[in-house]
């Protein structure tokens, strides 16, 4: 079975990478890890990526004056991997849309609500639980999505729900979501692979 081959874009802890490190060990699991790019040199994803066998590399965003320039040292880093689609998984930069053309329909990214809802610039992280705690939402959730130039506004592939309970907190609410992304993330990458074969 030919897998889909993944590039993984992480800027912290790597908990939706370790979720797909542990799916991409099951023997019938249709995609692979083939690299794994941080913008911060102290992600702790990068120790995962590396404790997995995992081609790991950062590209420090700080080196760089120009979005653009910061990109194309991300292109090259990437290009000698084969690489069917990129998950950015806790990446916390947003792509160009001059990259972006590069991979057509070809990067996904996750978003902690329902999209629309919730979505768009400045709207990341628990900016996105305190807006819906503060709109009394009944549930939330994750949505992974393609990435376009708008931001949040790629087609969703799937969602998942979480309900709103009385008394959450940011990081309560948060603590839900998140294990729900890591779930929805795998089914994701699952279901793009089926499409593609």
């Amino acid at each position: 079975m030919a897998k889909l081959n993944l590039a993984v874009l992480i800027s912290g802890s790597g908990s939706n990478l370790q979720a797909l490190i542990d799916a991409c060990e099951e023997l019938n699991f249709p995609a692979q890890i083939r690299v794994v790019i941080s913008n911060r040199p102290d992600a702790f994803g990068l120790e995962r990526a590396q404790k997995a066998g995992i081609p790991s590399f950062c590209v420090d965003h700080k080196n760089y004056d120009e979005r653009e320039e910061f990109e194309a040292v991300l292109q090259t880093t990437l290009e000698p991997y084969p690489v069917d689609l990129i998950c950015l998984a806790g990446f916390m930069r947003i792509l160009t849309a001059g990259f972006i053309e590069k991979w057509p329909n070809k990067i996904i990214n996750t978003h902690p609500s329902l999209l629309p809802k919730f979505g768009g610039e400045g709207m990341y992280g628990e900016h996105v639980h305190r807006a819906v705690l503060e709109a009394n939402e009944k549930e939330s959730g994750c949505s992974i999505h393609y990435v376009i130039p708008e931001v949040d506004r790629g087609s969703v592939i799937l969602q998942k729900t979480v309900p709103v309970e009385a008394g959450d907190t940011i990081e309560t609410l948060s603590t839900r979501v998140i294990a729900q992304e890591h779930i929805a993330y795998v089914d994701a990458v699952r279901i793009i692979a089926q499409q593609q074969t």
